[in-house]
């Protein structure tokens, strides 16, 4: 199996182009999509097989949620007991370990009911980030529902919102243990730099002058900017660090501002209903808002359970490719359909469908 080491090279945008394609050839004979995106119909733990070791920048995914029972969704049903629903998402956390890069992201969308025990799972294998809510508030007049529910046979609050747990790739399974902070000790401790010095050419001492931010870079607790980053590479080469890699290699990207969200709530729009919708779609500006903060253009996005394909429209819209895994064969059809839709309107087509007909999936729009 191809190793791409990313972290030690300078990823330039044809070197994308190449780790994608490779990854596209192990697909070749059962590949549904597009020049930029993977559609493939089958089961994602056995596809995931044949994706590299550190070749994904971010996993971007909405497996069956178990506690909610639905009998439209695959596996939602599948497991009697919530250790077993634990057990088999164990399997996506291993591999998901192994093809994530090492400054790579994880967004996994999941009931309200299992993220408990899925972050004590994922704590084994990834630094969890954050928890976030997705209120998931309908558009006016969309709320009937609410109206209807008769509210005084509940129990418990309603479960209305969703939970994404966010997540980065660990060291040695420690909390706040990231890739570039334990190289970062490395690197310094071999030209016997403290962490006071880097922390005096960097400006970035922290609250305290016991080495501050540097401190917080090694422990994982935070990541230099740009500029820092670039202080920090220039006082390591003169020391006599070698191959330090450029920063899109080796730190997580996280780009956010005060004109989106920024918080743990997020307030994106549902979907709404509409003929052929898919029971779990996802709205696109949610999953562009997750991708747009966690990665580069060109990098490979990850879902494992694809559905409707959002997640591959919202990526390409981004300039990003996409590898999307469903196992009803009619949504990995439907997925591949959109997928070349919108790709073809993206290159300037016209309004009129190029979808080939052989791919067609009846009842859905």
């Amino acid at each position: 199996m191809t190793v791409y080491n990313l972290w030690n090279l300078e990823i330039t945008k044809m070197e994308k182009e190449k780790i994608f394609g490779d990854i596209k050839e192990k697909f070749y004979d059962i590949d549904l999509g597009t020049e930029s995106s993977i559609v493939v119909n089958g089961d994602s733990l056995e596809l995931l097989n044949k994706v590299p070791d550190h070749s994904i920048a971010l996993i971007l995914t909405d497996p069956p949620y178990h506690s909610t029972k639905k009998r439209n969704i695959v596996g939602d049903t599948s497991f009697s007991k919530d250790s077993d629903y634990i057990e088999w998402m164990k399997k996506y956390a291993i591999e998901w370990k192994r093809v994530l890069k090492h400054n790579g992201s994880i967004f996994c969308f999941c009931s309200s009911a299992m993220s408990a025990q899925l972050q004590i799972m994922f704590s084994q294998y990834f630094n969890i980030l954050s928890e976030i809510t997705w209120t998931k508030p309908n558009a006016p007049g969309y709320d009937g529902w609410k109206q209807k529910m008769k509210k005084e046979s509940l129990r418990q609050w309603y479960p209305h919102s969703e939970r994404i747990i966010f997540m980065e790739n660990a060291v040695d399974g420690n909390l706040f243990k990231s890739y570039f902070g334990s190289q970062l000790t490395v690197w310094r401790k071999s030209v016997k730099m403290s962490t006071i010095k880097l922390a005096e050419i960097t400006g970035a001492y922290g609250k305290v002058n016991h080495g501050g931010a540097v401190a917080n870079w090694e422990a994982g607790r935070n990541i230099p900017s740009r500029e820092q980053y670039e202080k920090i590479k220039a006082a390591l080469t003169e020391a006599g660090v070698e191959d330090i890699p450029d920063f899109e290699d080796i730190i997580r990207p996280f780009n956010v501002n005060k004109d989106v969200e920024f918080t743990d709530v997020w307030t994106f729009e549902n979907v709404r209903q509409y003929r052929g919708k898919h029971p779990a779609e996802k709205p696109v500006d949610l999953l562009k808002h997750a991708i747009n903060a966690t990665t580069y253009p060109g990098d490979i996005v990850l879902d494992c359970f694809a559905g409707s394909g959002s997640t591959g429209v919202a990526a390409l819209e981004l300039e990003r490719k996409s590898i999307l895994f469903e196992i009803e064969e009619k949504w990995s059809n439907y997925a591949a359909d959109k997928m070349q839709s919108v790709e073809y309107f993206a290159k300037g087509g016209c309004e009129k469908s190029i979808v080939p007909k052989k791919r067609r999936t009846k009842g859905l729009l």
